[in-house]
């Protein structure tokens, strides 16, 4: 696949040959699918992405959104963009056919997900945020709402948002101060303010309709005290047609670093006491319900993250293998020396074998995560540890994802150089567009304190346990391989330290130092990534060995080092696996290597940033 925003290649290593997904079909949920299904909904993916999506990615950034006499309007491509995005099924190909999906499994469907997204990140929120709105009240709403709401925003006819932040209350959820008073018939009367929502208003569908975080008047304060209720921006009658508006006005958009295509809204509910919503679920469940569409947001921003790394590396290295600029440094004394493509220069490739390894081991821990989901439901008397890794993992993918994400389209940046950083060339947008998903749906430092104060203890600890004991099984399969065996080792070590500081985070808690994991909440987090990543590149890796062997017998290289070099360059598959092993190796000495010492750093349970005054900072 030769796209520019995803190699392809690797979507189908990790997707065939690494978690083996073929097996999926072999079983009661998945067995109306095959191989040759999946190859050809990447293929339509692909399509799709480049023909329709793409085209409007750096017109939407130039045109950006528009806000006018109190109405949205996105950027002008978006409208037929949505319209051939809905009628292929791409929106809820994960869904059951019960409402309107496809049924494919959620790991082929993060697949697909990232073509599209590598296309144009700000457009896929739309469709994303609708998603989850409707799975709200497809999980929790009755049936008579599931009819009048979640059919057409299945359907793609209505939007759906997210509306929990509020000016005073971001991350603290549970300081908000939108309220909902009882009327007569059943309904609420909403009223206040929400911020920052992505795709709150726009022109592209007739409603949008919002899930909203409020506190019954008279209900206890934080969190356990907040519902959530379905709000439209025009009311549904009876019939199922569209009514008046539903006092909910949009205050502005907000003007942003990047993602200019997708509109950022203030929303005012009930300015003139008019804006009825319906309780969804129960009373004081609102923060429960309301993560189903967190934790997939969650992961969905771990898929920008990586998304706009994929497309930034692909960018980097074709440019770098057209960009003739400078002799080789050991050719300096050599008069007929010429000028060579950058990516032959040591600094360059350097820098292109850091994103591969990290998009590569990335990807291969978002798509798991996926897979996760589809092995709960194809064995659901495994339910539990394939849910459990799935609520491990989550803040992983969506912090180290994007953390990493933003590192990448940065040296993509430097790959390029001056040009990099001008408009002329898209890899400077895609920095910027990558900066948010740090951000939103929970800052990553939010989601690191979600990992040491809430998932490591989940489950009373198996879950964690269950994922290391998969890796540890992983890595003994590595040390088997002679290749590899150096290289596992940094990988054990790593590990060992990760799993010794995970002994001390849950001591700390118990004792004076409790605020340790607190302080280093991060730190730990950024450790786990790297573990993860090194864990499934090395895992990539023996697996990559294993096929080379067979490769190489078969051509009659076996034992032969010229041979096996000539291959590289005359059979695409012996390169692809060569770049597998050297992500691997790359990563386990660049990466890997540096675990064991920042594990021991935060074991000094140093606590200067913690002790120092805040009349320290600045003078």
């Amino acid at each position: 696949m030769s796209n520019l925003l995803v190699n392809g290649r690797d979507q189908q290593f990790i997707l065939f040959e690494q978690l083996e997904i073929q097996k999926l079909f072999e079983t009661e949920a998945f067995k109306d699918f095959s191989k040759d299904d999946a190859l050809m909904i990447l293929s339509e993916a692909e399509k799709i992405a480049v023909n329709v999506l793409l085209p409007t990615y750096v017109e939407a950034d130039r045109e950006g959104c528009t806000f006018k006499d109190g109405n949205v309007y996105v950027p002008k491509g978006y409208h037929d963009a949505y319209k051939k995005f809905i009628e292929g099924g791409w929106m809820i190909a994960n869904e059951s056919p019960e409402v309107g999906g496809q049924g494919i499994p959620v790991a082929l469907y993060e697949a697909a997900q990232e073509i599209c997204s590598a296309a144009n990140v700000s457009f896929l929120m739309l469709p994303g945020l609708t998603h989850g709105a409707a799975k709200l009240i497809e999980e929790y709403g009755t049936e008579e709402q599931k009819k009048k709401y979640m059919e057409k925003m299945y359907a793609g006819i209505w939007a759906g948002t997210m509306c929990l932040t509020e000016p005073g209350a971001g991350s603290d959820v549970g300081a908000l101060k939108t309220t909902a008073k009882r009327l007569p018939d059943g309904t609420f009367s909403i009223t206040g303010t929400k911020s920052f929502i992505s795709f709150g208003d726009h022109d592209v569908t007739e409603n949008i309709i919002h899930p909203v975080l409020a506190r019954i008047e008279g209900d206890p304060p934080g969190t356990s005290g907040i519902s959530i209720f379905i709000v439209p921006k025009f009311r549904v009658n009876a019939d199922g047609s569209i009514g008046e508006l539903n006092d909910v006005h949009t205050g502005n958009i907000e003007h942003k670093m990047g993602i200019h295509g997708s509109p950022t809204c203030t929303l005012n509910f009930g300015d003139e006491g008019k804006c009825i919503g319906e309780l969804l679920g129960n009373e004081q469940e609102g923060m429960k319900i309301m993560f189903l569409m967190m934790n997939e947001a969650r992961l969905s921003v771990g898929l920008q993250g990586l998304s706009l790394s994929s497309v930034a590396l692909e960018h980097a290295i074709s440019y770098a293998k057209e960009r003739v600029q400078s002799i080789l440094v050991w050719e300096k004394k050599n008069p007929d020396a010429k000028p060579v493509p950058i990516i032959q220069h040591p600094d360059v490739r350097r820098d292109l074998l850091w994103m591969k390894s990290h998009v590569e081991g990335i990807r291969a821990m978002n798509y798991f995560t996926a897979y996760c989901m589809d092995m709960a439901k194809a064995k659901p008397d495994e339910k539990d540890k394939w849910g459990g890794f799935v609520e491990l993992l989550t803040p992983i993918c969506k912090a180290y994802s994007s953390d990493k994400g933003m590192e990448i389209c940065s040296t993509a940046i430097d790959v390029y150089g001056g040009y990099g950083y001008c408009q002329e060339y898209p890899v400077e947008q895609y920095l910027r567009d990558c900066k948010i998903a740090t951000v939103y749906e929970g800052t990553n430092g939010i989601q690191s304190l979600d990992l040491v104060g809430r998932k490591l203890a989940q489950n009373k600890g198996m879950n964690i346990m269950n994922l290391f004991g998969e890796i540890a099984a992983d890595i003994a399969k590595a040390k088997a391989v002679e290749e590899l065996k150096t290289y596992a080792q940094k990988l054990e070590e790593s590990y060992n330290a990760l799993v010794d500081l995970t002994m001390s985070f849950a001591q700390y808690g118990k004792s004076s130092s409790f605020i340790i994991p607190l302080l280093y909440a991060s730190s730990y987090l950024q450790i786990f990534g790297d573990v993860l990543v090194g864990h499934f590149l090395m895992q990539a890796a023996r697996i990559s060995a294993e096929k080379l062997k067979t490769i190489y017998e078969e051509k009659g290289a076996e034992g032969s080092k010229a041979k096996q070099r000539a291959l590289v360059r005359q059979n695409p598959d012996v390169a692809f696996y060569n770049g597998k092993i050297a992500s691997a190796k790359f990563f386990a000495v660049e990466v890997l290597s540096t675990v064991k010492a920042r594990c021991e750093a935060i074991k000094t349970e140093e606590k200067v940033a913690f002790e120092m005054a805040e009349e320290s900072f600045t003078c």
